[in-house]
C-alpha cells in the first residue's frame, strides 16, 4: 500500500475482516451514512450494506450488549465508541459479561467482539472527549487491550485484534489520526509483542500510543547532547510484554515510562513495579515516571499544561541520568 493516514489504515483494516469474514459487523453510532465522526468508517456502509455497517441508537450499553449476543451466535462484532468519555454507560457490559464469559463458561464460550475506542487528548475537544482510561480494561481480567502508535500498527493490529477469539479492547491514539506511514505487506509482530523503535544505550523511555512519537522527539533532542536514548513501544497494555522491555532496561539500567494517563495508580505504576522486581541489580537509578496530573482532563485552552511534551520528558531523563 502507499502511504496512509491511521485513520485511513484503520478503515482498510475493517474493510479487509469484512470482505474476509461474512460473520464480521461494524456497529456504532453514526458509524454508517456519516462514516463515524472521525470518518474511520468512510464507506463502508455503502460497500458492506446496513446489515453489516450498523448505526445504532445512542446507547452504549446496548450496543456492547448487543454485541455480546451477537458473538454468543458466531459473529465477530467490530463495535465503535464514538469517543473514550463515552464508555462508562457500557463499562458494565464490559467488565461484567464480555471479560467473564468465557471463564463463566468454563472455556466453552468464546467473545470474539473487538471494541474500538478513540482516546487520549491533543485535538482541542471539549469535556469527555480527551480521557486515558486504559489502566480500568487493563486491569480487568479476561480482555486484551492493544494501542497502535503508527499507521502500520494500527491497520494490523486492528486486524489480528478482530481475529481473536478474545474481547478486545482498540485503543486509538486520535491525535495520531492523521500521522502517515507506508503499511507493510505482512505484521512485523505478533498482537502482544513490544517493539523497540529506537535503539540506544543509556536510558530506555517505555510508551505506547499517542506518547511514542513524543518519546521518539525526545530521543532525537537528547542525541543533540551526545545521550543515545532507546525508546520502546509496548503496543499491548494488556498482557505485556515483560521480556522485551526487561531485555531493554538491563542493557540500559535506566528506565522512564510516559503516558498521557494521570501518573496515579496508571500504568506506569505496574511497569516501574514490575522492572524494579526484575531489573533491579541492572538498575542505576528509580524507574520514573511522566503522564498526566490527578485531576480531571481540562479544557482544550490549557491541555497543553496537562499533557505530557518533549519538555517535561526530558527533565525525567535528566533527572534519571543524575543518579
Amino acid at each position: 500500500m502507499s502511504k496512509l493516514t491511521m485513520s485511513k489504515a484503520i478503515n482498510e483494516g475493517l474493510r479487509s475482516c469484512l470482505e474476509t469474514d461474512p460473520k464480521t459487523l461494524v456497529m456504532g453510532e453514526d458509524v454508517g451514512k456519516l462514516g463515524g465522526v472521525f470518518r474511520v468508517t468512510d464507506g463502508l456502509q455503502k460497500d458492506f450494506g446496513e446489515d453489516r455497517v450498523i448505526d445504532t441508537p445512542l446507547a452504549e450499553s446496548g450496543i456492547v450488549g448487543t454485541a455480546i449476543g451477537l458473538a454468543l451466535r458466531g459473529y465477530r462484532p467490530i463495535v465503535e465508541i464514538q469517543f473514550d468519555g463515552f464508555v462508562y454507560p457500557a463499562f458494565d457490559q464490559i467488565v461484567t459479561q464480555l471479560a467473564k464469559m468465557h471463564a463463566r463458561a468454563l472455556g466453552h464460550v468464546k467473545m470474539p467482539v473487538t471494541i474500538r475506542i478513540p482516546y487520549a487528548g491533543g485535538i482541542g475537544a471539549v469535556e469527555h472527549h480527551s480521557e486515558s482510561h486504559e489502566a480500568y480494561f487493563a486491569h480487568t481480567a479476561g480482555l486484551r487491550v492493544v494501542t497502535p502508535s503508527n499507521p502500520d500498527d494500527a491497520y494490523w493490529m486492528l486486524r489480528q485484534s478482530v481475529e481473536s477469539d478474545d474481547p478486545v479492547i482498540f485503543l486509538e491514539p486520535k491525535a495520531r489520526y492523521w500521522d502517515k506511514a507506508e503499511i507493510s505487506a505482512a505484521p512485523a509482530l505478533d498482537l502482544h509483542s513490544a517493539k523497540v523503535v529506537r535503539p540506544g544505550t543509556d536510558l530506555t523511555l517505555l510508551a505506547y500510543g499517542p506518547m511514542v512519537k513524543v518519546c521518539l522527539e525526545v530521543a532525537a533532542a537528547a542525541e543533540e547532547d551526545g545521550r543515545r536514548i532507546e525508546v520502546v513501544d509496548l503496543r499491548s497494555l494488556s498482557p505485556v510484554d515483560f521480556a522485551t522491555l526487561e531485555e531493554s532496561v538491563k542493557r540500559t539500567g535506566r528506565a522512564v515510562v510516559v503516558h498521557e494517563a494521570p501518573v496515579f495508580m496508571g500504568m506506569g505504576a505496574e511497569l516501574a513495579a514490575r522492572l524494579t522486581e526484575r531489573c533491579f541489580y541492572h538498575l542505576e537509578a528509580p524507574v520514573l515516571r511522566v503522564g498526566g496530573y490527578h485531576a480531571p482532563y481540562p479544557p482544550s485552552r490549557v491541555e497543553e499544561q496537562y499533557l505530557p511534551d518533549l519538555d517535561r520528558v526530558l527533565d525525567a531523563v535528566d533527572r534519571a541520568l543524575a543518579f
